[in-house]
């Protein structure tokens, strides 16, 4: 079904806010800015709790580099305003007389930060940088972090030293985009070196309690569409899979392979009761859940790993009953993405059902090194005959024929987490909060992750393709819906549908960040 004119997205409901269950901070947004409302933040006035460690020194970075010559440094405690932007400039040249050389980069790395960031008349609104992600003139943080990470690529070890100096001194989890990147640069670049590295206040999902995770993604998905535009494009083109069986009632069953953490379908189900003849006779929700190897890569994944002991089950099926929804959810534990096929019968839909997968920023985390792991996990995928597949996996505009060069492989995630951090700036208006402490804490795992997070849609695609899919397009109401809630955001925000390959990719101040795809079963494909 098309519409003429798109309608506003529908609110949440009273009974969907009961689902949540929550109470909030107090609200340093303009609730009339989004498109949930003022109803979206709840009891307001409670306390969050949040678990985390810190030490006095606030923003201060302790860092051994053992695997040469070594060298403790610290940062003094950042005074923490209510814009970061605003804060009173370091006098970083004490230091810099004392380490000679030093001085000079130093003096070059922080001018940048007095130009842009530090305008005390707020017009850069939100902490982040405001050119163009095309020029990156005043993008300081990387102009140090890439060339340390050749400098480690090449062996040049004082070079290393030197850099990271230089990153110590103007590392600060509460400044602006850069200063936020040099933070989580510096970590990650010790990190790789094998040296200790602590940054005080740096949290996760993980080190967060259940209610303040599920809150906080709530709260990111209000201000940020980081995911919520996937999401809308998931839940539409479910609805859109179950339009085209109107001839007899199907049972419905989704399989989720997304970082969501339940707070995807909740919004789903409310949908699902206004279709014509109402919702499915069973909905079916198989979740695959995250999976923890000897070497914790997936902790270093980014949304990935919740909270110990964290279930939206009961919530959801709570919810599902007081709206008439017949709901079952199964849950398969650790299971690693690569034997998804083994339990192919547990998620094997029945005839009377039709089957949707909806993987999402997930299979990115399947092993770059291996180019065929990818691959057979789609064809597994296949082998479940599913009605259609939505595919999201973050994009760049990478054409380097040296991808696994740790260098080459860290600028591109030093590209991702700058979006992120800056777009994060402007979601929270400048304020700096544990919600986006924890958001941020998160997105920057992708410096420390093995896998390669910007592998380019068009390799997607042609893997899409080679193991037996065929694109579909998503339905005018999709891209109408998305549209009008990519609105409720900030004009940075584009969203671009590609006649060419099918897709819809999400865009940042010109530059791409994710694509949405939609997949069916290709009959002329002969792939067994």
């Amino acid at each position: 079904m098309t519409i003429d004119e798109p309608a506003e997205p529908r609110p949440f409901t009273d009974q969907i806010l009961e689902w949540f269950d929550s109470s909030f901070l107090d609200c340093p947004y303009d609730s009339n800015d989004h498109f949930f409302g003022d109803s979206w933040w709840g009891d307001q006035g409670q306390s969050l709790e949040i678990l985390h460690k810190s030490d006095d020194n606030g923003g201060g970075v302790s860092t051994s580099l053992n695997s040469f010559s070594s060298v403790t440094t610290a940062v003094e405690a950042p005074v923490v305003l209510d814009h970061p932007a605003a804060q009173p400039p370091v006098d970083r040249k004490r230091k810099g007389r004392e380490e000679g050389e030093a001085e000079v980069e130093v003096e070059q790395a922080a001018a940048p930060v007095r130009k842009g960031g530090g305008n005390k008349k707020g017009g850069n609104k939100g902490g982040g940088n405001s050119n163009s992600n095309c020029n990156k003139d005043g993008r300081w943080a990387e102009q140090l972090l890439n060339p340390c990470a050749a400098a480690i690529t090449a062996g040049n070890m004082n070079r290393v030293q030197h850099l990271l100096y230089v990153l110590s001194e103007l590392a600060s989890l509460t400044g602006d985009a850069n200063h936020r990147l040099a933070a989580h640069g510096l970590q990650a670049l010790t990190h790789h070196l094998g040296s200790g590295s602590s940054f005080a206040g740096v949290t996760n999902f993980a080190s967060t309690t259940k209610k303040f995770f599920r809150e906080s993604l709530m709260i990111f998905n209000d201000i940020n569409p980081w995911f919520r535009i996937p999401n809308s494009f998931a839940n539409s083109s479910i609805l859109q899979a179950l339009a085209e069986q109107q001839d007899r009632p199907r049972c419905l069953h989704i399989l989720d392979i997304g970082v969501s953490h339940g707070i995807q379908w909740p919004t789903l189900l409310e949908e699902l009761t206004h279709r014509p003849g109402g919702p499915p006779p069973l909905v079916r929700l198989t979740v695959v859940t995250p999976t923890v190897d000897n070497q914790q890569s997936s902790f270093n994944t980014p949304f990935l790993i919740p909270p110990s002991g964290y279930d939206f089950s009961p919530n959801l099926l709570g919810f599902a009953k007081a709206i008439n929804i017949n709901l079952q959810i199964n849950i398969l534990d650790n299971l690693p993405l690569q034997n998804l096929i083994a339990h192919a019968q547990s998620i094997k839909s029945s005839q009377d059902e039709i089957l949707i997968v909806c993987a999402q920023f997930r299979l990115h985390n399947l092993n770059h090194h291996a180019p065929d792991e990818r691959t057979e996990f789609l064809k597994s995928l296949r082998n479940l005959a599913p009605k259609r597949v939505v595919l999201s996996e973050n994009n760049a505009e990478c054409s380097c024929s040296n991808c696994g060069d740790f260098a080459a492989g860290f600028s591109r995630k030093v590209e991702y987490l700058w979006r992120f951090l800056e777009s994060t700036s402007m979601a929270f208006k400048g304020r700096w909060n544990e919600e986006r402490r924890m958001m941020e804490g998160e997105a920057a795992k992708a410096l420390i992750n093995t896998g390669e997070m910007n592998e380019r849609k068009e390799k997607w695609c042609e893997r899409m393709r080679g193991v037996g899919f065929a694109r579909e397009e998503f339905g005018e109401d999709a891209i109408d819906g998305a549209r009008m809630l990519l609105r409720k955001y900030d004009n940075n925000w584009e969203m671009k549908v590609e006649e060419k390959d099918g897709c819809v990719d999400l865009w940042w101040k010109g530059q791409p960040l994710s694509f949405t795809s939609l997949w069916k079963m290709d009959p002329n494909h002969g792939f067994n």
